[in-house]
């Protein structure tokens, strides 16, 4: 049997007419979009309309309450990732902190080697091979196509490896990675494991106590129904292990009494850098409650179900489905069709939303139906001439 999470299953019919109506976006246009941008709830609107009164009332005492409001987002982040409460911080995005990460290690040899697959986000070999003046070398592994090779992937961790980087799910295939299987055999060697988790937290459970993952980064708006923010767990245990190079002086112990720091920060602070953003984690907070509201098993359960009919319709239409079939997929379908970027225009033109990055990339989420799969297929078939 399928764990519980494996299970496609729509939400119940009221539970998901009244999220749905949060979402003011999906009355415009079929959106299916979430892989590039979800959608954001119409509760967003209040908190910006209360950070304006904030601002044209403003006293510094505001700073306090802004805080509370980061900490309760990061610690929110948390609770979904299973991670304890104070494990994650929040930043402007996950270049920042992959970049503040990378700054922790000195990469002398012979333990230098940062192992990475061809399918991450540009950021993540960008970044390293960046820190090559400083040591790093770059090792890519991959098959030059959509899907992973974790074998091969597995194969080249050794005692020379001090990271191996991965997503834990392409974001142009959706195929995801095994990290339980993944974390082992590099812990084996004594390497670190980091994740880019953006194309999976708010659609697809992700347990980081459970896994023993080192550290994870990921954002709010895609899965996570929020805008321009990003996020940064490390394992509690590495923490003190790592001191980041490229920091700030929110970083540092006695950043809130403004005098000069000597230390740390406690816990995972210490990977801050300058003066924080409250107004996105804010503003994020109202999506985030929401899909907690939900359950992420329940998210992944309607996810397959949507997934699912777009995978049954593709075979039947008899395009080319480039993500896994199976449930090691992510929460994105891609398809191979021909003049995918001008296809995705003409759906525009329809009312129709979706993405291109190499495939045609479409993502519903929790707020969608199975009849905007209809829409959204009847509508390609009809572009293709099927």
């Amino acid at each position: 049997m399928s764990p519980p999470e494996q299970r496609p299953r729509c939400l119940d019919a009221g539970t998901h007419a009244a999220l749905r109506a949060e979402f003011p976006l999906l009355q415009t246009c079929v959106y299916l979009n979430s892989n590039s941008t979800g959608a954001v709830p119409s509760g967003a609107e209040r908190v910006l309309h209360d950070y304006w009164e904030t601002l044209r009332t403003w006293r510094d005492g505001v700073w306090q309450d802004w805080h509370v409001g980061l900490d309760r987002y990061a610690d929110s982040v948390a609770a979904l990732l299973g991670a304890p409460p104070g494990s994650v911080l929040t930043d402007a995005n996950l270049s920042t902190f992959l970049a503040r990460v990378a700054s922790c290690f000195d990469y002398r040899p012979p333990r230098n080697r940062v192992v990475v697959t061809d399918l991450e986000y540009p950021t993540v070999p960008f970044i390293f091979r960046a820190y090559g003046r400083h040591g790093a070398e770059l090792d890519v592994v991959g098959t030059g196509g959509p899907q992973l090779d974790q074998h091969a992937l597995e194969a080249r961790l050794d005692e020379r490896t001090l990271l191996v980087c991965v997503p834990h799910a392409s974001f142009t295939s959706g195929a995801t990675v095994d990290l339980a299987r993944l974390v082992t055999r590099a812990h084996q060697v004594g390497a670190l494991v980091v994740v880019d988790a953006f194309q999976t937290v708010g659609v697809v459970p992700l347990d980081v106590t459970a896994l023993g993952v080192d550290i994870v980064i990921g954002g709010a708006h895609k899965w996570l129904c929020g805008v321009g923010t990003a996020f940064l767990y490390v394992r509690p245990d590495l923490v003190p292990q790592l001191t980041p190079a490229a920091t700030g002086w929110q970083a540092g112990d006695r950043a809130l009494t403004f005098r000069p720091s000597t230390g740390w920060a406690a816990g995972v602070r210490r990977f801050a850098g300058g003066t924080p953003y409250p107004l996105t984690s804010l503003v994020s907070q109202v999506g985030l409650d929401l899909l907690a509201g939900v359950g992420v098993d329940a998210i992944r359960r309607h996810s397959l179900a949507l997934t699912q009919r777009l995978l049954d319709r593709a075979g039947t239409a008899g395009i080319v489905v480039v993500s896994p079939t199976d449930a090691t997929r992510g929460g994105v379908v891609c398809l191979d069709v021909p003049d995918g970027e001008g296809v995705k225009q003409r759906l525009a033109a329809r009312g129709v939303i979706c993405s291109w990055r190499g495939y045609l990339r479409v993502g519903p989420h929790v707020y969608n139906t199975l009849d905007e799969i209809e829409s959204f297929m009847d509508a390609l078939e009809k572009e293709l001439h099927r």
